[in-house]
């Protein structure tokens, strides 16, 4: 079996947070490893991105339509970008890609719940600054016809920080220069490594450079959106005039932050035409960012962040008033041809909301300021289905604690799924008990139960697995979401992994494979729909 040293590096960590876990004060919180290390340590050497495909010098767009912020359009259309995985295009052993994967994961749910324990779930604005959401742009000029507006992008790697799966391609400035920015439905603020760069990690292509833009506007502390971000804490540059640009600091959880200048900028994004497939430009306006001169952190060739989570700051909430309060996307399966591409939709999706089979969930709401609900998609789970029969585990395993400990979250920048003690145990349990016919292997580190899948011909049969949800809504997966298969190993592995008791649940990207999935924050919702997405 290839690379067993890797695979057993990534069980001693996985060791070693679930012993920090264990080991933090308060009773289910996670101290953070790298709590005594200085700011740059890290545990993971980072993984190499592959080289983007896309001009990094200036680009022109001849049919390029300005979107600006100056009102609703009458009918908001949508936006479907195309996404690739972080492996795309990569020949990697699937062994390899479990192991890292499962590194990745782990030090994200680090992130994750570090800053929900300690309550710095950050840039969160004072109350009267929450609602409503800043807006981006509305279009100069509505779309006409039948023809809905889509934004296409590329989506192409993680990090070994695990800040996400997916990147997302984009222009940025006049004249725009192309950049790829990790996707995630876990922060707000979209940042980018800005000229002069202090103190910045390495990234594929040059920096981007805010004197090279005609459209780069910096907000500043007289502004009212000032207050949407955290100044850096301790505020070495703290507002002094109200002339002076915005600062900002948006923290990780343990290592990684950015800092810098909050500003204004043009986005060109990529559309589709779908009645011609032609390839189309807009450029949304005054979109706010983060111009980051110093950054830390393991994202590693990626030029920044763009954040999909519920809070003001993330491109899906400034687009609202352009494409309405929701946002999907649809993740083809790992097995898939490179050139096939994962679809990121922004508004609502006519073709998903007369799915047969579309179904929703609530997505909780906080209830008091500052509540890590406000970036984050969490879900109310009442029950665990393997093989048909409800899993005995206890209702407080799935509580979201006002502490900010617990709960279940639905998650693109982590891949496997992972749910808190008891549940996992009780969980694996029942596989245990309801497969049959697939020799055990004893020895696989990190994944448990594995099996021998030698001499199997046409399709395994293993037990159903399901979760229902507090509203009796239920998610039903097919056997390849939540069992991996490794080759030429002949072994599959239930791809699930726990968490300490009291710690965070998350419904990661590999359970979401082949599922259209839709974040509906007008209704407070999460809509999931069985299709083969990479027909999208």
């Amino acid at each position: 079996m290839a690379s067993k040293a890797l695979i057993f590096a990534v069980g001693y960590f996985f060791y070693l947070f679930a012993y920090a876990a264990v080991s933090a004060n308060g009773g289910g919180g996670i101290q953070t490893l790298a709590e005594e290390a200085n700011s740059t340590a890290s545990i993971f050497t980072p993984m190499e991105m592959p080289t983007f495909n896309g001009a990094v010098s200036d680009c022109t767009f001849p049919n390029s339509e300005p979107i600006k912020f100056d009102g609703n359009p009458k009918v908001k259309p949508n936006l479907v970008l195309n996404l690739k995985h972080r492996s795309a295009g990569k020949q990697i052993n699937p062994s390899d890609s479990v192991a890292v994967s499962t590194a990745k994961d782990l030090s994200r749910i680090h992130t994750l719940q570090s800053r929900i324990l300690n309550k710095k779930v950050n840039n969160k604005p004072p109350a009267d600054h929450r609602n409503p959401a800043p807006t981006a742009a509305a279009p100069e000029n509505s779309t006409s016809g039948d023809f809905s507006g889509q934004l296409m992008a590329t989506l192409e790697s993680g990090v070994s920080l695990g800040s996400g799966e997916y990147f997302m391609d984009v222009f940025i400035g006049t004249p725009p220069k192309h950049f790829s920015l990790i996707l995630d439905t876990g922060s707000d603020l979209n940042w980018i490594q800005c000229l002069p760069c202090h103190d910045c990690f390495e990234q594929n292509g040059p920096h981007y450079n805010p004197e090279k833009s005609n459209s780069y506007k910096n907000i500043t502390c007289s502004d009212p959106r000032c207050h949407l971000v955290s100044p850096p804490s301790p505020p070495a540059f703290p507002c002094k005039t109200l002339d002076q640009t915005c600062p900002y600091y948006y923290w990780y959880g343990d290592s990684s932050n950015t800092t810098g200048d909050f500003a204004l900028e043009t986005f060109t994004v990529n559309l589709t035409n779908p009645s011609n497939g032609k390839p189309e430009f807009k450029k949304v306006e005054n979109v706010m960012f983060g111009c980051g001169h110093w950054n830390r952190g393991l994202f590693h060739g990626a030029s920044g962040l763009l954040g999909l989570g519920r809070g003001p700051l993330s491109f899906s909430s400034q687009l609202q008033s352009l494409y309405g309060h929701s946002f999907s996307y649809c993740l083809v399966d790992r097995n898939s041809n490179s050139s096939v591409t994962s679809k990121l939709i922004f508004g609502e999706d006519e073709k998903l909301l007369k799915h047969p089979f579309l179904n929703f969930t609530t997505l909780i709401v906080g209830k008091e300021e500052n509540a890590p609900v406000d970036t984050f998609y969490y879900v109310q789970i009442k029950s665990i289905l393997v093989g048909g029969e409800a899993m005995n585990i206890p209702e407080e395993t799935w509580v979201l604690s006002p502490e900010g400990s617990g709960g279940t979250i639905v998650d693109s920048g982590t891949t496997l799924s992972y749910f808190a003690e008891p549940a996992y145990k009780i969980i694996k349990e029942g596989f245990l008990r309801k497969v049959k016919g697939y020799p055990i292997v004893e020895d696989f580190p990190v994944l448990e139960p594995c099996y021998n899948v030698s001499g199997v011909v046409g399709e395994l049969e293993l037990p159903s697995f399901g979760i229902v949800f507090g509203d009796g809504a239920v998610w039903n997966f097919p056997v390849e979401n939540y069992f991996i298969k490794l080759e030429p190993d002949d072994v599959v592995c239930l791809a699930m992994l726990g968490t300490p008791r009291s710690g965070l649940s998350i419904i990661g990207n590999y359970q979401q494979q082949n599922f259209h999935i839709m974040y509906d924050t007008k209704r407070s919702r999460l809509g999931f729909a069985p299709t083969k997405c990479a027909d999208m």
